[in-house]
């Protein structure tokens, strides 16, 4: 704790003894040639020791600007840039508060000019509906990556695991030259790419393939980031390789390498460790990794990519991973891009979990002690096509390929009491299960554009080809005491496959009808879903035979399910600079078909009719600030298990069977968001609001006898639904050029009401929830970072049952995140988390500390990289947890990476390009 308060008297010593002066510089811009008001010029002030960006500004339609900030420096230089004019340069003294420059009038440019001409790029610029960076205006460290660039960027936010915001939206994918880097996975862009190769950074609206060659709208509720790559840094090698050792055998290496040849590029990568980690999380060495445009972490350290498991598993894990990219143009207009995937872990788990069952008059209690061992291994391939033909014809085609195949060992013991503390029923199962998948698809699209105001054709055929085979050997005993006593003993083994084919196309044509402002699609679409699963179980008679012989027709199935749709749709849209809007109808007319092989009497068909509505309203009031709302309602059918009538019987404590008269369920969705963000002042304000309404909702209907066995089948519900929102306010202060200060501030909100069954009685229940935090972010360039955040969690339940108690539930997080970068060469960081949930059951912890370290050196001229990382400093990592829902009540807590410390080394090479210094650019001077 005490580097915490060394840390916390270093940054307000730093506040309290700034020399930093306050400024505001104003001005108005006009056009020298006929005195017109120039709006939209970048205005903009460097330090004159290193020419780093101080602030910067844009002229309003008046040509007015004001930057304000704070300078420690007498003088100062301005810039103030225009397309088609020549660059205006002054040094100002910065001896005043307030300084009014008066009008400026900028010349035409013109090659015949008398005055000295020093060529500079503004360090912001917008074209349209593109902000494009010059890379070289925004200092940074020697050696630094594009995401330390990134973060340098007014209005651009990135977060621990790489996720990256652009004036308080989410990007979700990054380009190089306009085309994907490694797949469209952003951070192993960010992270392996140096800062010296680009030259400026777009950002724009994420566009489709089709969108952007149509020139459609998108919603612009996502960015995408293009890197623009010098011209002499397109061909060479770069790249990185990392490994570590640690006490207790533990391990990690990760590598990654680099070819480009302009439009050729060629990416390998390859990593391993058994600390549960997806590559280096830690420190500069975590850099090689990180998420992607689908990410989902867990609580064990593990998180999956677009899919693709890093870490995997509950409790310890030992992964690897491999991987390669290529990507070329073959002809004008003939683009290709190809990777390959492999993902290999195994995971080793026990976890104990106590619950409360609530029932409508009584209450009963569940024990459970499990262990686990998994082994699971991935293969994936995917191969992307795109040929324009002309100017008018777009073909896209993009064929993958996998295979699965896992291993898993479970052992439970379970038992459940009465609420008198009596014994009814216990039971104990030991399974081995082999998994095999396959899986085939393809997605063809071909575009074509009709006319000059954005009429096209475009069709989609995709199909998707999985096969799943299955070896299951389960024993297993049951004893249920109480009224009826019965002991159930199993020996069995399941060999199964389950075939899935799914075919999917659709026509779009779209008709202008105003010019290029208004338009109207038709629409239709076919899907047909085919699944088929055989599952035979058979029974060892003998326990001493080797074979099993005797047919299980209870536990065995062989059924065959069809859902066909077609979908005929009308769409209008309506867009221009300030407004984009949409309106989509849709007719749904739906048939489900089961074939049950083994009993056909169970065969059904069923036909549905619907009607689906999307409706979308976007109004930007600036550049800084836009407003979006929409409806949406959709028609979802119940699953093959809700409504196939066969009654499983594989769990002797808990039967299920389908409800064959269940109905679609209807969703209605009614959302609006607004967004406002000065990127120059890195301030903003984010609200959204969403409110979901449920008919005939499919909810499961459970009938408990006094032996607690259960009985469970489907029903049609309505009156459920779910209030959500979040606001979250961010502020930036300038202490100086080199200290800022950002205040965040957020909530989010939410009420949403169930029914549902509970032994048999309908019920309703309202959940409110709401999760303030607060947090800032302190950076002091080149010497300090220090980011507290705090959460608070409250969440109430309430029943309309006398027999359900109201449930309120409090629990608390506190984060602290430093890295400190003296003396030169080092880097510290500290990654501090603080839980604690006063609700937790006795037996199981309900607080903790989290500590984890890093201390890096920089060696070899930057290139090598040196990391003593400590992890869980304080020996109290726990994954302790309660899950509150209308039925129960439940705690758990399961295996955990134990402390360990590691020494790491890196080392990174780079011969793109010229190597030199990154800093600032030329500038225009005019005298």
């Amino acid at each position: 704790m005490k580097s915490i308060l060394l840390v916390i008297v270093i940054l307000f010593a730093s506040l309290s003894f700034s020399q930093s002066k306050s400024f505001e510089i104003s001005g108005t811009l006009l056009s020298e040639e006929d005195a017109v008001p120039l709006e939209s010029a970048t205005v903009y002030l460097q330090r004159v020791t290193d020419s780093s960006l101080v602030t910067y500004g844009l002229t309003n339609k008046e040509g007015k600007f004001t930057l304000e900030g704070k300078l420690a420096h007498k003088k100062g230089n301005l810039f103030i840039s225009y397309v088609g004019y020549q660059t205006y340069f002054r040094e100002v003294n910065m001896d005043k508060k307030i300084i009014d420059l008066g009008t400026i009038n900028l010349q035409v440019s013109s090659d015949a000019l008398d005055a000295i001409i020093i060529k500079s790029t503004a360090p912001i610029t917008i074209k349209k509906d593109t902000l494009e960076f010059n890379a070289k205006s925004f200092k940074t460290k020697k050696d630094a990556n594009v995401e330390d660039l990134l973060k340098q960027l007014p209005g651009v936010e990135i977060d621990e695991e790489g996720n990256i915001k652009v004036n308080g939206k989410e990007v979700n994918k990054i380009l190089v030259n306009g085309k994907p880097f490694f797949g469209d996975d952003p951070t192993i862009t960010t992270r392996n790419l140096t800062k010296d190769i680009v030259e400026k950074i777009q950002v724009l609206d994420t566009k489709t393939k089709d969108q952007a060659f149509t020139g459609a709208t998108a919603d612009g509720e996502n960015k995408t980031v293009n890197l623009v790559i010098k011209e002499e840094n397109n061909k060479g090698d770069f790249g990185r390789v990392a490994a570590g050792k640690g006490t207790d055998k533990h391990y990690e290496f990760a590598g990654m390498y680099n070819h480009f040849d302009n439009d050729q590029r060629v990416s390998v990568l390859a990593g391993g460790n058994d600390i549960n980690s997806p590559g280096f999380s830690f420190g500069e060495i975590r850099k090689m990794f990180g998420g992607g445009n689908s990410v989902r972490f867990n609580g064990n350290g593990s998180f999956s990519i677009d899919g693709r498991s890093f870490g995997g598993g509950q409790g310890i894990t030992e992964s690897q991973n491999y991987g390669a990219n290529y990507a070329d143009e073959y002809g004008e207009g003939k683009d290709i891009a190809a990777n390959y995937f492999y993902s290999g872990s195994s995971s080793e788990n026990r976890s104990k979990r106590d619950r409360e069952n609530i029932l409508s008059d009584s209450r009963y209690f569940t024990s459970s002690n499990s262990s686990s061992f998994s082994d699971n291994e991935s293969h994936s391939a995917n191969v992307e096509f795109d040929v324009k033909v002309d100017s008018t014809l777009l073909i896209n085609f993009e064929p993958s390929f996998s295979y699965t195949k896992s291993k898993n060992y479970y052992n439970e013991d379970e038992s459940s009491t009465n609420d008198s503390n009596a014994l009814i029923n216990e039971s104990t199962s030991n399974s081995n299960v082999e998994n095999i998948g396959k899986n085939f698809s393809s997605d063809l699209d071909i575009t074509k554009k009709f006319g000059s105001n954005g009429a096209f054709i475009k069709f989609s055929f995709d199909n998707d080809i999985r096969t799943r085979e299955l070896d299951d050997y389960l024993v297993s005993k049951t004893n249920i005491y109480g009224n009826a006593p019965e002991e159930i003993n199993r020996n069995q083994y399941t060999e199964g496959e389950n075939k899935v084919n799914n075919f999917r196309s659709n026509f779009t044509y779209r008709l202008p009808l105003v010019g290029k402002t208004f338009f109207l699609e038709f629409k239709y679409g076919y899907t047909r879903n085919k699944q088929q699963d055989r599952r035979s179980t058979f029974d060892k008679e003998d326990p001493d035979a080797e074979d099993y012989t005797d047919f299980n027709d209870e536990l065995s199935t062989d059924f065959e399910y069809i859902n066909e749709m077609s979908t005929p749709a009308l769409e209008l849209e309506f867009k221009n600079e300030k407004i984009s809007a949409r309106f989509e109808t849709t007719y749904v007319f739906r048939t489900l078909e089961n074939n049950d092989i083994l009993r056909p009497t169970l065969s059904l068909k069923r036909n549905f009719e619907a009607i689906e509505f999307r409706s979308r309203f976007r109004y930007k009031f600036s550049d800084k600030a836009s407003m979006r709302m929409g409806y949406n309602l959709d028609n979802n059918p119940p699953q093959l298990s809700q409504l196939q009538p066969f009654l499983n019987v594989s769990n002797p404590l808990n039967t299920v069977i389908g409800n064959p008269n269940l109905v679609p369920q209807n969703n209605h969705r009614v959302y609006a968001s607004y967004n406002t963000f000065d990127f120059q002042k890195g301030s903003g304000f984010y609200g959204y609001l969403s409110a979901n309404f449920d008919n005939n909702k499919v909810v499961s209907k459970t009938i408990i006898d006094e032996d607690l066995v259960r009985e469970t089948t489907y029903d049609n519900v309505n009156g459920s639904y779910n209030v959500n929102g979040y606001l979250s306010v961010n502020k930036k202060v300038k202490v100086d050029s080199l200290r800022t200060v950002t205040f965040y501030l957020g909530v989010g909100p939410s009420i949403r009401k169930s029914i549902n069954f509970n032994n048999g009685v309908k019920y309703s229940s309202t959940n409110n929830s709401a999760s303030p935090n607060v947090g800032l972010r302190f950076n002091w360039k080149d010497v300090l970072e220090f980011n507290p955040n705090y959460r608070l969690s409250f969440t109430r339940n309430t029943f309309d049952l006398e027999a359900f108690e109201n449930q309120e539930f409090v629990s608390h997080s506190l984060n602290l995140n430093t890295a400190t970068f003296l003396p030169k060469g080092f880097e510290w960081r500290n990654d501090m988390r603080y839980s604690y949930n006063p609700n937790i059951a006795d037996g199981f912890q309900k607080s903790a500390w989290f500590w984890n370290a890093t201390l890096a050196y920089s060696m070899l001229k930057d290139k090598g990289t040196l990391t003593l990382k400590a992890y869980d400093l304080l020996n109290q990592n726990t994954n302790a947890r309660r899950i509150a829902t209308a039925n129960y009540i439940e705690d758990s807590q399961s295996t955990v990476l134990q402390q360990y410390f590691m020494l790491s080394f890196s080392w990174k090479f780079n011969s793109l390009g010229k190597a030199g210094e990154t800093g600032g650019g030329s500038r225009y001077y005019r005298h």
